[in-house]
């Protein structure tokens, strides 16, 4: 727990502040906008997260392998991985921003964007794609040095270009309207991945890369991959639903647009600490996979779940009581309908968070245990969850679904994800033959 803890708090704190940011473009652009470009911005968050979603999953697969290798104390291997995670991210980089700029406005009318919004939203999140390689730099940095035990210099990188974001708002987003607050957010993620790549040139160097450790691998680069291409599908697949849910919620006009666009902000920067345990997961368990120590794998997923659990039950006590007040941060106090459904929306999604923890804690468990296919079938259960509120529990039943829908997901992919991380342990046990003592027989079926 203490390892857990002290590992995952700077990563929280990192996370927070990325949230922080990206909640103050929002909060920003609706009170000095209006309505119409929060709607507008909003209507973005689903397609967002899908593209951005699988650059952050691609970064975080390439740093399992390196953690792995660190763990195992294969020095010639890691600087390999590092190394090639450098040419697969400027290639992954490259590709992306081309075929997303190309695809954007089309993307977004398919997903219903109403016309009066459709210019505002398509000039925010164009330039946010445009950003894609300052994404990829901060988060394969930011991933890799996380992977050799420093969670601590991502979060500081990161303070300062949210402090910068933030200055950046309050001056762009008047003379320049939504793209002011896009060119914020680019600017200061660029920022935060080159103090990032300054300090871990200097960390690394001790490793002495020589010309050769510099050669591409084709071996290295098809084991990122491997690891990185699931994980990154994974986001996506999940924010296929996402996108659906969406073009639902977008034909709901322009006031329901709203609600969700400031509902999501509060929950996404309520639902930092699961993310922050996820990742603290995933090199906690590549780390002690690498070094053949099942037993620390067991005990640090329960250690992580009852972590999850104890604030999944504070987060719904704090929204409960102050959930309206927060809608306040995003919209004038005399929207009082849009106030009460951005409620409602906080209410269905805090409700059930002790699902979202399990989903992220056993997720990037499995994930950094080397089995990221069973992520991809896990991304696949919630997108089909959410394909079914947008296209038939929504239209049937109304908003209700639309703050239910992320629940359900949750649902669907702890159903699978439970039993497929009990099935990876016995095999990891018997691949290095180690039996399961009886008290971590009682804790798996006590899970299940």
């Amino acid at each position: 727990m203490k390892l857990i803890l002290n590992f995952g708090l700077p990563l929280l704190f990192g996370l927070l502040f990325q949230q922080f940011y990206n909640m103050v473009d929002t909060i920003i652009v609706g009170k000095f906008l209006g309505v119409d470009a929060l709607a507008a911005v909003g209507s973005t968050g689903s397609i967002n997260f899908m593209i951005l979603g699988f650059c952050i999953g691609i970064c975080n697969g390439f740093a399992i392998p390196v953690a792995q290798v660190f763990g195992a104390k294969d020095t010639d291997n890691m600087k390999k991985y590092i190394t090639n995670c450098v040419w697969a991210s400027i290639f992954f980089a490259a590709v992306m921003t081309v075929a997303v700029g190309i695809l954007t406005r089309n993307i977004l009318i398919w997903m219903k964007t109403p016309d009066s919004i459709l210019d505002q939203a398509f000039i925010y999140i164009f330039i946010i794609f445009m950003g894609i390689p300052a994404t990829f730099l901060y988060n394969m940095v930011s991933g890799i040095l996380r992977s050799l035990g420093d969670s601590v210099t991502p979060v500081v990188c990161l303070i300062a270009s949210s402090l910068l974001n933030i200055v950046l708002d309050i001056l762009l987003v008047r003379p320049m309207g939504v793209a002011g607050a896009a060119v914020a957010t680019v600017v200061a993620q660029a920022i935060s991945g080159v103090g990032c790549l300054i300090y871990m040139c200097k960390k690394l160097g001790y490793l002495h890369f020589t010309k050769q450790d510099w050669a591409f691998s084709m071996r290295h680069c098809l084991t990122l991959c491997g690891m990185g291409v699931p994980m990154g599908l994974q986001y996506s697949i999940t924010a296929i639903g996402s996108v659906i849910l969406q073009a639902a919620v977008n034909s709901m006009g322009e006031s329901v647009i709203a609600a969700v666009s400031a509902g999501t902000k509060i929950s996404m920067f309520l639902c930092c600490p699961f993310d922050a345990m996820g990742s603290t997961m995933a090199t906690y368990g590549g780390q002690n996979v690498g070094a053949k120590k099942m037993d620390r794998v067991d005990a640090g997923l329960k250690a992580c779940i009852k972590l999850g659990i104890a604030y999944a039950i504070l987060a719904f006590v704090f929204i409960l009581l102050f959930g309206k007040n927060l809608a306040l941060l995003f919209l004038d106090a005399e929207e009082t309908e849009i106030i009460k459904l951005v409620y409602y929306f906080l209410l269905g999604n805090s409700g059930a968070y002790i699902l979202l923890a399990l989903v992220n804690i056993v997720r990037f468990m499995i994930q950094g245990l080397g089995y990221s296919a069973f992520a991809v079938i896990a991304g696949i259960c919630e997108m089909v969850a959410r394909t079914i509120a947008g296209f038939i529990l929504v239209p049937k039943f109304g908003y209700v679904f639309v703050a239910l829908g992320s629940p359900l997901a949750w649902i669907f992919a702890d159903i699978f994800l439970i039993p497929a991380y009990i099935y990876v342990v016995k095999r990891l046990r018997r691949k290095f033959g180690q039996e399961t003592p009886a008290m971590l027989k009682r804790c798996q079926k006590s899970l299940a």
